[in-house]
């Protein structure tokens, strides 16, 4: 009987134990969050972050002349293969006809087998021969018709009686072997090829003792004194050229960008390529210099008409996204996509945004930049 009291004040012994040990944890956990409640405070009433500094240009309207920029292939302006104009042997090469040659117009390339054609303008030179004594013949006889009603005090009755037609016959005939005699003598001359024009012999295709057939090439042959571009424009780009352009004059660079020298431009426009929907602009290069090589791939440089109220911007101030951000009297960012008139080397023309202007346009911007960002402008100078 006297142990059941004692087991019961036992029971409620650790009872206490336990609450007291559940009070002390839930003391801890209170304190922990209340110290992690004044460190939060202590962030949050830290000071804001200084805006970002941003260099700019001032920018304000400029009057540009266009200049628009196209690559072609520098070509020679006389290309042609050299063709025998008559069959035969060929008896002398010359070395101008060799590959490599530099010829000037009329040398001798080659020389064909002559004796068929001078057979042919001898037979021409006794058939002219022959024509004309006809001529006279008939030409007498008519005189001879003519005193002869003179003397008899009558009019003949008809051209026949004064033999007028065989006189026409025999004019006729004389003109026939005169041209005959020249078509021989042309046909003796194409014996000797010769260069049509100046030029570098860029393949030879015949041979000492090879016969050849009329029309066969001989060698080919490509101008070195003139050349010649095509150059393609889009529309907006033709627009910008100063009108009327033909007579007018382009600059030439290499590809290093070495200014080789003028073109000339022959004509341009009046019809689209079908395939590319550009119109054309044809140029003229005339006593080329040195560096001026046919098959070469070249920059061609248009000074175009006067536009005003533009901007020209430093192309670094273009994104890649193809914006220009720009800061307002706030010091905030703004962007816009500028619609392009044309590139020159360093700089970008572009119609300006809405506003009177100028403009601080961010020298180089950030992919990080977000519109409405403010941002503490540093100006600088722009040099374009």
């Amino acid at each position: 009987m006297t142990d059941k009291p004692t087991q019961v004040r036992a029971s409620k012994k650790w009872r206490w134990v336990w609450v007291f040990v559940s009070l002390a944890f839930l003391a801890t956990v209170l304190v922990i969050l209340s110290e992690a409640e004044n460190t939060a405070d202590v962030s949050r009433t830290e000071p804001p972050r200084a805006a970002p500094v941003v260099t700019v240009h001032e920018i304000g309207f400029k009057e540009v002349n266009a200049t628009i920029s196209a690559y072609a292939e520098l070509r020679p302006h006389w290309d042609a293969d050299i063709r025998s104009a008559v069959s035969g042997r060929i008896l002398e090469v010359y070395d101008e006809a060799l590959a490599g040659a530099r010829v000037q117009k009329g040398a001798r390339l080659f020389s064909i087998e002559k004796t068929r054609f001078q057979t042919t303008v001898a037979s021409a030179e006794l058939s002219l021969e022959d024509a004309r004594l006809a001529l006279l013949r008939a030409q007498n006889s008519m005189a001879v018709a003519l005193r002869q009603f003179e003397r008899d005090g009558t009019k003949p009755p008809t051209d026949l009686a004064i033999h007028l037609p065989q006189v026409r016959i025999a004019e006729r005939t004389v003109a026939s072997a005169k041209a005959q005699l020249q078509a021989a003598q042309r046909e003796l001359e194409n014996t000797e090829i010769t260069a049509p024009f100046s030029g570098f012999v860029t393949k030879r295709s015949a041979s000492l003792g090879q016969t050849v057939n009329a029309g066969e090439t001989l060698v080919h042959l490509s101008d070195d004194r003139q050349f010649e571009l095509m150059v393609e424009l889009s529309q907006a780009d033709w627009e910008l050229l100063d009108h009327p352009i033909a007579g007018k004059t382009a600059e030439v660079f290499h590809r290093d960008g070495r200014l080789l020298g003028q073109a000339r431009i022959r004509q341009g426009g009046g019809f689209l390529d079908k395939a590319t929907r550009q119109m054309r602009v044809f140029l003229e290069v005339h006593n080329p210099s040195e560096a001026m090589l046919a098959g070469d791939f070249l920059k061609v440089v248009f000074h175009g008409r006067s536009i005003s109220n533009t901007l020209a911007i430093p192309e670094a101030a273009l994104s890649r996204a193809g914006y220009v951000w720009m800061v307002d009297r706030k010091n905030q960012l703004r962007r816009f996509r500028p619609d392009i008139l044309f590139r020159t080397e360093n700089t970008i023309s572009v119609f300006p945004p809405q506003g009177s202007g100028p403009w601080n346009i961010v020298k180089t911007p950030l992919a990080s930049f977000l519109p409405g960002q403010r941002v503490t402008p540093q100006r600088v100078r722009v040099e374009l």
